[in-house]
C-alpha cells in the first residue's frame, strides 16, 4: 500500500483500529526501541535513543521520543529534540544537532501516526515549526532540498578503492602518504577537541565544548572512533566516526595549518576508509553538505555522487521554511566576526552559542 493511500485510510479511520496510541519512550523501552532500529533498513545510526541522553543531560534540550505500537510490538520511532533559541528560534526536531531523522516505521500507516503526533506535539508546545530531516520524502510537507549526502559502497579491498577516488584527489592522498603522515586511534577526545575546535572557529562556526565529545564516546563506546593523524609526533587533524551496521559515518573532523600544508584531511579520510574496508564494513557516508560549498565540492572529488536530503516542515507559528544555513547572507557579518576571535574566547563562549542551532 502506498502512503498516500495509507493516508487516506488514515483518516478515514480504517486502519488505526489495532495500532496502539502513539506514546513517549520511556526508560525500559530503550532497548526495544534500539532493537528495532537496528533491525530496520531505513533506520540510521541517529535514530538511536542514546542521543536522547545527549540531548537532554549535555546540551539541556527536552526530548520528545515518541513510538507506536501494535500488539505489544513497536512498528515506528520519531527522536525528537526541542531547541529553544533567541538567535534561531523555537523548533521541533528530529534529530537537531545530527544529519538525519524522521519517522522510521514498519508499515505506512504507523509512519504516517508518528507525523501527526508530532504535528499536533509541536502545536501543543508553540514552536514555530517541527522539522524532519528525510532521506526519503514525506508526502504533502513543504520541503527544503538545498543539502545533501554522499553515500558510497566500498569494496573490501583497499587498493580497489583507491584506484576508484579520481586521479586529482588521489594525487593529494598520495602527498600525504608521501609527508609520512601517520593515523592512530585515541581513545578519548582530546586531540579530537584540540583540532576541531580550532578548524571550527576558523570556519566561523561555534562549537560544542569538550564535554559533548566526550560524552558520545560514553554513549556510544562501541560505535564511536576517533582516529588522529599525526607527522612526526605532532598532531595535524582528527576525526569522529561512527560505525553502524555496515557503514563507517565520518562526522566530526577537521584540522588546521598543518592539515593544509600536508594534506591532512585527504590522507585523514582516506585512513578511515581504508581502516572500514578492511573491517568489513561496505557502505561510506561523508555525511550532509549544502550545495555549492567546500564540503560539497570536497566529496565530489572523491567520486560521491550527491544524494538529495528532504528535510521536511510543518510550519505552526513560523510562515515560510527556515534557512539557518551558514550560507543565508543574515550570518554572513557573525560569520566573519567569529573568525576573527581569539581561540580561548571562542571555546568559552562557543557551546553556548552551539548547543542553540539546532
Amino acid at each position: 500500500m502506498s502512503i498516500h493511500a495509507a493516508v487516506a485510510k488514515i483518516r478515514a479511520g480504517e486502519l488505526l483500529a489495532d495500532l496502539d496510541p502513539v506514546r513517549t519512550m520511556r526508560d525500559e523501552d530503550r532497548d526495544r526501541w534500539d532493537e528495532f532500529v537496528r533491525s530496520n533498513d531505513k533506520a540510521t545510526f541517529y535514530h538511536l535513543c542514546g542521543w536522547r541522553h545527549v540531548l537532554e543531560n549535555v546540551l539541556g534540550h527536552r526530548a520528545h521520543y515518541l513510538l507506536v505500537e501494535r500488539e505489544g510490538s513497536i512498528e515506528g520511532v520519531l527522536p525528537l529534540g526541542h531547541v529553544r533559541s533567541l538567535l534561531f528560534g523555537n523548533a521541533l526536531i528530529s534529530v537537531p544537532f545530527l544529519v538525519y531523522g524522521g519517522p522510521v516505521a514498519s508499515t505506512p500507516e504507523a509512519r504516517q501516526a508518528l507525523v501527526e503526533a508530532a504535528c499536533r506535539l509541536a502545536d501543543e508546545l508553540g514552536v514555530d515549526y517541527l522539522e524532519l530531516r528525510n532521506l526519503e520524502p514525506l508526502p504533502d510537507l513543504p520541503t527544503k532540498t538545498q543539502y545533501v549526502t554522499f553515500r558510497k559502497q566500498i569494496e573490501p579491498d583497499p587498493e580497489a578503492n583507491l584506484k576508484a577516488v579520481p586521479r586529482k584527489q588521489r594525487a593529494m592522498i598520495r602527498k600525504g602518504i608521501k609527508a609520512q603522515l601517520s593515523a592512530e586511534t585515541d581513545a578519548d577526545a582530546s586531540r579530537l577537541y584540540a583540532t576541531l575546535s580550532e578548524c571550527k572557529r576558523n570556519l566561523g562556526t561555534p562549537f560544542f565544548g569538550r564535554r559533548y565529545l566526550d560524552a558520545i564516546v560514553e554513549t556510544f563506546p562501541d560505535e564511536t572512533e576517533i582516529l588522529t593523524v599525526t607527522r612526526e609526533g605532532e598532531t595535524v587533524c582528527s576525526v569522529m566516526s561512527f560505525r553502524f551496521r555496515n557503514e563507517i559515518l565520518p562526522y566530526y573532523g577537521g584540522g588546521g595549518e598543518l592539515a593544509r600544508k600536508y594534506k591532512g584531511n585527504d590522507f585523514m579520510y582516506w585512513a578511515v576508509m581504508e581502516r572500514a574496508c578492511r573491517a568489513g564494513v561496505e557502505v561510506f557516508d561523508y555525511g550532509r553538505s549544502t550545495e555549492g560549498t567546500g564540503p560539497y565540492s570536497f566529496k565530489k572529488n572523491w567520486g560521491f555522487e550527491p544524494q538529495p536530503l528532504y528535510y521536511q516542515y510543518y510550519l505552526v507559528k513560523a510562515d515560510s521554511v527556515p534557512n539557518l544555513s551558514p550560507t543565508n547572507t543574515r550570518y554572513r557579518l557573525f560569520i566573519d566576526a567569529w573568525k576573527r576571535l581569539p581561540l580561548p574566547v571562542a571555546r568559552v563562549v562557543g557551546p553556548w552559542i552551539a548547543r542553540r542551532l539546532g
